[in-house]
């Protein structure tokens, strides 16, 4: 496919080039695996300046320092540290740079990277800026915090995390490192005023470590000197061999899409990373040839050795086209755009709930609220509950009489129910059985098989009204077929009763008509009075 220049200020003019800047944000919102790499003309917008234009970076120091460098290239170069005057110059800049940095906020570009990851679309974005606001957007990269140690990371081999979105080709002017032991460390306002000076201070690990043996009276080592942890050309880079498996996994995932703004592709080594991206994108795609797979955003044309690999340069701003991308993204694809919650999120708000509802179960426990009555018949709230009654005896239940019909005589007869009823049960049969056993010595009457009814009145109720209750129920008839008793039976029998009391005088006769109740018991149920009148 031919290059093709889509230049964005006349797109309000030229009706085909607005059709084919529309298409070629439809190709990016419908890919699902893009590749950015990004220069330092993403970040002119924030008040950063690049490298190479007229005011750049390299025609500033040409004016700082005429007579100490002849290039603005050798600024950047790893040989300038033979020398203490190029050193110098090169904090004294680096302190400048970075203090511009620090005031200056994301672009539009790069928050449209971190969109590109919050909807999934984001395979890896390859930067060649050390101003580090991709982080900062929200993106995480080699120099943010979930990924690079707050404190200092020892050992020549520091660590690229699995979740980092943002590679930092050369390294991180927000931080520091150690030119002996290569120990890292966050770049703080100490080592600013050193870098100010043209100075640079010691690593504290190397300086640690001198003293230790000097302690012991060993031989003292040699104590480095800490650095801006940026990579400068003809330097390797210390996450080099991570950076190398971090690629190598992402040409595997055969990515659809590769987009390249904000620089001119001038560095060797990303030249190379550019055309191995660039070819995995064109031999994996199975969409037609037509559709655009690499995309060059960038003011100025790149080289004619690009003319094969780059099929359409967008000639503009960068966060010019991704606002239009965002726009036309949003117009075509609205469901998009809806708030949906990621899992963490999701997790995050559930934590928060039950946190906010055990506390308020805590205050509710502590601090009771007021009791809130309603009265009757009304919508008034807020009224003072009802006094608490005072304890007080409860009265008796009253008596109730159940008509109860015997067997024998047939006839109704009124029980009372009462709480004594236990007491008169007891006593009644303690009086049937006995007289039950007098009554087999005489003939059975008339007046032997209905009981007369009698008023039987206990001792606590004395003084108090009268109330009736059944007398003793008549004792079982004895039986015709019995035969009467021979008269030494009868006398014998006889002989065990006083006419007194009519109550069993011998003690196996008084067990045996107690119906298995103890003496003991009985005398605790009833009061002495009850039992004499039985």
């Amino acid at each position: 496919m031919p290059l093709t220049t889509l230049n964005l200020e006349n797109s309000s003019n030229d009706a085909s080039v607005r059709r084919a800047l529309t298409s070629l944000s439809a190709t990016v919102f419908k890919s699902r695996r893009i590749v950015v790499v990004t220069g330092a003309g993403i970040s002119c917008s924030c008040g950063i300046p690049d490298f190479r234009s007229s005011d750049g970076l390299y025609n500033l120091v040409k004016q700082q320092y005429p007579d100490v460098v002849l290039k603005g290239r050798d600024l950047f170069d790893a040989s300038l540290f033979r020398d203490k005057t190029s050193t110098a110059v090169f904090y004294t800049f680096i302190s400048g740079l970075k203090a511009a940095i620090d005031k200056a906020e994301p672009s539009p570009t790069h928050h449209f990277l971190t969109t590109l990851d919050k909807k999934g679309k984001l395979l890896r974005s390859y930067t060649q800026n050390i101003d580090g606001l991709e982080e900062r957007s929200g993106l995480v990269g080699t120099g943010s915090p979930s990924s690079a140690e707050a404190g200092p990371s020892k050992g020549p081999k520091p660590k690229i995390g699995k979740d980092v979105k943002n590679i930092q080709l050369h390294g991180d002017i927000h931080r520091v490192r150690c030119t002996a032991c290569s120990a890292s460390y966050p770049c703080s306002e100490e080592h600013m005023e050193a870098f100010q000076k043209g100075t640079s201070p010691e690593c504290p690990e190397c300086k640690q470590r001198c003293d230790d043996r000097v302690a012991r009276s060993a031989r003292p080592l040699r104590v480095g000197h800490l650095r801006p942890a940026i990579v400068l050309y003809d330097e390797a880079h210390p996450l080099g061999d991570d950076i190398a498996t971090i690629q190598t996994t992402d040409l595997g995932k055969r990515p659809d899409l590769l987009i390249i703004m904000g620089t001119s592709l001038k560095v060797h080594g990303l030249k190379k990373l550019v055309k191995e991206f660039a070819k995995t994108v064109k031999q994996g795609s199975t969409t037609s040839t037509a559709t655009p797979k690499v995309i060059f955003v960038n003011k100025t044309a790149p080289a004619a050795e690009w003319s094969n690999i780059i099929d359409t340069h967008v000639e503009g701003t960068t966060d010019e086209w991704v606002e239009r991308v965002t726009s036309d993204w949003k117009h075509s694809r609205p469901a998009d755009w809806e708030s949906q919650l990621t899992l963490r999120e999701i997790v995050t708000a559930k934590a928060d709930k039950a946190s906010s509802s055990k506390v308020a179960s805590d205050i509710k426990l502590a601090k009771p609220r007021a009791k809130v009555t309603k009265r009757a018949g009304s919508n008034e709230e807020n009224i003072a509950p009802p006094p608490k009654a005072s304890k007080t005896t409860v009265p008796p239940p009253q008596e109730t009489t159940v008509e109860k019909k015997t067997e024998s005589s047939k006839k109704s007869t009124k029980v009372v129910d009462k709480p004594a009823a236990i007491k008169d049960a007891v006593s009644t049969r303690i009086f049937a059985s006995a007289t039950s056993v007098k009554n087999k010595t005489k003939k059975p009457t008339k007046s032997s098989t209905s009981a007369e009814k009698e008023d039987v009145l206990p001792a606590s109720t004395k003084g108090k009204e009268v109330v009736k209750r059944a007398s003793t129920p008549p004792p079982r008839a004895s039986r015709p077929s019995d035969p009467p008793l021979s008269p030494s039976k009868r006398q014998n029998v006889e002989c065990h009763y006083s006419a007194s009391d009519e109550e069993p005088s011998h003690p196996r006769k008084r067990q045996r008509s107690m119906d298995g109740l103890g003496e003991n018991s009985l005398r605790s149920l009833f009061d002495p009075n009850e039992l004499s009148a039985c």
